[in-house]
């Protein structure tokens, strides 16, 4: 069995030094290990993860493999892999399967290889290491113990197999922590939509038209970003609570057939496909930029797009610009994959010290307690437990409440 398969091993020094920078701003996790280390408590355990491979993944990945663990990784989106981290990680000793650019066949075999390895314990981004366990591994499911998802779209799907009977081992959604969404999927998302979009494009936000569809946690993110920066925010949803939210939030609310026609720049959060299609496109300005923050490539309509232009370049690197028959242009950043990703580095690092240290804390978790198949939460005492230590490595003190105060919360008559 290979032990890894990547673009070129030696890359590793530039790796080392991007995984160095992050581990040094990632005190959740540092903590997480500090407590465990001396005890190794997955020591024979072998954790398969599909995320994105970049420098603060590398640190989780680091973690579970001083706290014992035997790891194998595969990148979960093709253009997130960044192919020195991978070396540094292979020369750590971590098996990993990825490289940037590879193709649709070549990812879900560097999937099949880690699932090659029988790890027990899955750590996922978007479900698709679980799905593919379920569907070509039935062997290997009454040996894996459980495994833990950290997006919106990897947690629907598990639901949808958990209510159609399929899903056969635990998995715990770190996507629904308080400590995830809250931060995460709102400041994450938020800052790093817009490091990749201005890397790829240059271009002044403010003053612009900027289309938000979908207003979950991480659209709520990118619309606050926008506003900051100047623009005049437009809102697209289904639904109504969140519709009026946005709408009390400050935003112009209405169809994508209405935000089309005057939206300079488009970014969708929705976790759904075909969000933008033809007809929207044959509306759009002269050029109008469209990027994607959902988990799949399947929110704008890349065919139809296609099918409308009569000319296609590469204008920058991860901008694709078509060329409609009329004439006019629109731009396309990353493929339509996560731009946050795809053209820069991803959520801050102490952000993804947060979801990290609920991912690693999530496998202790899996690995001390037997569990009964379904999609659970993350323990209480494990979500407060990240958010207390980030405090604490800022210097940060909570107020405590008097015995009095705690007294009266337990009481009902006045």
């Amino acid at each position: 069995m290979k032990g890894y398969r990547i673009a070129d091993a030696s890359l590793f020094r530039e790796g080392e030094r991007k995984v160095l920078w992050a581990r040094g701003r990632m005190p959740v996790l540092a903590k997480i290990v500090e407590r465990g280390e001396s005890e190794r408590p997955l020591a024979g355990v072998t954790v398969g993860a599909c995320l994105h491979l970049e420098a603060k993944t590398a640190c989780l990945l680091l973690a579970l493999k001083e706290l014992g663990a035997e790891v194998a990784a595969a990148g979960s989106n093709p253009l997130s892999t960044q192919d020195d981290v991978c070396a540094y990680l292979v020369r750590e000793g971590v098996a990993v399967f990825s490289w940037r650019g590879m193709s649709g066949g070549e990812y879900f075999e560097n999937l099949e290889s880690v699932l090659d390895r029988s790890p027990e314990i899955l750590v996922d981004d978007g479900a698709d290491l679980v799905v593919t366990a379920h569907e070509k591994y039935p062997e290997l499911l009454p040996r894996v113990r459980g495994g833990s998802e950290e997006t919106t779209t990897g947690v629907r799907r598990l639901k949808a197999m958990m209510d159609q009977g399929v899903l056969a081992f635990p998995l715990i959604s770190v996507n629904d922590a308080r400590s995830k969404f809250l931060f995460d999927n709102r400041y994450g998302t938020g800052q790093s939509v817009f490091d990749g979009l201005m890397r790829a494009t240059n271009v002044l936000i403010a003053g612009k038209v900027f289309v938000v569809a979908g207003y979950g946690w991480c659209g709520r993110g990118v619309a606050m970003r926008a506003k900051g920066f100047g623009a005049r925010v437009v809102v697209v949803e289904t639904d109504p609570h969140r519709a009026f939210e946005a709408l009390m939030d400050g935003c112009q609310v209405c169809d994508m057939m209405e935000a089309a026609s005057v939206g300079d720049l488009f970014l969708t959060l929705t976790g759904n496909r075909d969000v933008i299609r033809e007809e929207h496109f044959r509306v759009m300005k002269d050029g109008a930029i469209l990027g994607n923050a959902g988990h799949f490539d399947v929110e704008i309509d890349k065919a139809a797009l296609e099918r409308l232009s009569k000319e296609v370049f590469e204008a920058r690197d991860n901008v694709t610009t078509y060329v409609l028959g009329d004439g006019r242009r629109i731009s396309l950043l990353a493929q339509g994959r996560l731009v946050n990703l795809a053209a820069g580095d991803g959520h801050p690092i102490e952000i993804m010290d947060l979801s990290f240290g609920l991912q690693l804390g999530s496998v202790l978790h899996l690995a001390e307690n037997r569990l009964p198949p379904g999609v659970y939460d993350v323990p209480g005492e494990i979500d407060a437990d990240v958010v207390r230590t980030a405090l604490e490595a800022r210097g940060i003190r909570l107020e405590a409440p008097t015995r009095e105060q705690e007294e009266y919360l337990r009481q009902w008559r006045e």
